[in-house]
């Protein structure tokens, strides 16, 4: 196997696939490598931990077809280091010659034969816009929770409603709900969970093409965009019942400009050490955020806003709050709170698809 590739075309390919072969070798070392498969001048770059996998084509000028599995994060280094222009890598039986400019490396590669072959995707496919369906998993997926402990949660729902498709997520302390109306992926009533994780990855490559193919198995899912594929493992569970969370109505609600609220929060939590809250003091003539950290200091900002219903206080982690702050499109959003101790809901003014759930901090 021998062909040649502009460095910065193959230092992507092989970071992309690199982010899902696995850190940890366990029982199958093979599955922290690359496999590399070069037919005709194309040339195919996968990696997987068995369940993510991230697979993508490039061209190149092949010179001898073959394949090889070359250790992921070496390999990757290796080439981003060489000098610009071209890239040449050579398999022999013993080794891999990666070479560019006046460097040149010799990689021993890994077993060929070990590296698992993976079963094709499901043949029955949708399309979706892919900048719809990433606008959606930006403000989504920032609410599923990373800890794999509680493994359902870590899954970003996907279910059919008023015939499209809502996106679902929940750590437990806020929870994020995106409505795609017109986008038909799934049949009534179904649903399935998709890893946070997988998602994350997705949305590193949405920018490579207009569309989006989804495909759906029985247990996993495939999403292709332009000549890159990425397949996970479907979570299997219940997701909780996300309805009940969120309240029927409220009486008090800010309304409030969501660039400076955004900048305040920044601002004011640098005081806010060691998990400390931010407290909004919400009142018809205006808002004004707090951090008290004792011992440290504090910080206060005031702010225009319009109100309607009670004056209170409220206080939040101040990340979750930026976080959903910040996932609003609208150039205001609201706050809808009943009081101090229940859910609150953040929503962009005039955009009805998205709301970002937030529980309160319980403060002195």
């Amino acid at each position: 196997m021998k062909f040649r590739c502009e460095r910065e075309t193959l230092a992507e390919a092989l970071a992309t696939a690199g982010r899902a072969a696995t850190g940890r070798t366990g029982t199958l070392p093979v599955l922290s490598g690359l496999r590399l498969e070069l037919s005709g001048d194309q040339l195919t770059v996968t990696g997987t931990d068995l369940d993510l996998t991230i697979q993508l084509e490039i061209a190149v000028g092949g010179e001898a077809d073959g394949g090889v599995v070359l250790p992921a994060r070496l390999s990757s280094d290796i080439v981003r280091s060489l000098p610009a222009g071209k890239v040449e890598v050579d398999v022999t039986d013993d080794d891999v010659k990666i070479s560019g400019g006046r460097s040149q490396f010799s990689v021993r590669p890994l077993s060929l034969d070990d590296y698992p072959r993976l079963s094709a995707p499901a043949s029955s496919a949708v399309t979706i816009n892919a900048a719809a369906f990433g606008e959606a998993l930006r403000q989504v997926v920032r609410a599923a929770s990373t800890d794999e402990a509680r493994p359902i949660l870590t899954g970003v729902l996907l279910t059919a409603e008023n015939d499209g498709l809502r996106l679902v997520a929940t750590d437990s302390y806020r929870l994020a709900v995106r409505d795609l109306p017109g986008v038909s992926v799934l049949g009534a009533d179904q649903k399935v969970l998709v890893p946070g994780r997988a998602l994350n990855e997705l949305q590193r490559v949405l920018g490579l093409g207009e569309e989006l193919v989804l495909r759906l198995g029985e247990r996993d899912a495939t999403f292709e965009i332009g000549t890159t594929r990425l397949t996970t493992r479907l979570i299997e569970g219940e997701f909780p019942n996300y309805r009940q969370l969120i309240p029927a109505s409220h009486p008090n609600v800010l309304t409030v400009d969501r660039e400076p609220l955004l900048e305040a929060i920044r601002r004011v939590k640098i005081l806010a050490r060691d998990a400390t809250p931010v407290r909004l003091s919400i009142a018809a003539d205006g808002l004004k955020l707090t951090a008290i950290t004792q011992d440290v200091g504090n910080a206060t900002e005031e702010l225009d806003a319009s109100a309607a219903g009670s004056d209170l206080t409220v206080a939040f982690n101040p990340d979750y709050l930026a976080a959903g702050v910040e996932a609003v499109s609208s150039d205001q959003i609201t706050l809808s709170t009943i009081d101090a101790l229940k859910p609150a809901v953040v929503r962009g003014v005039g955009s009805d698809d998205y709301l970002y759930l937030l529980m309160p901090v319980r403060v002195p």
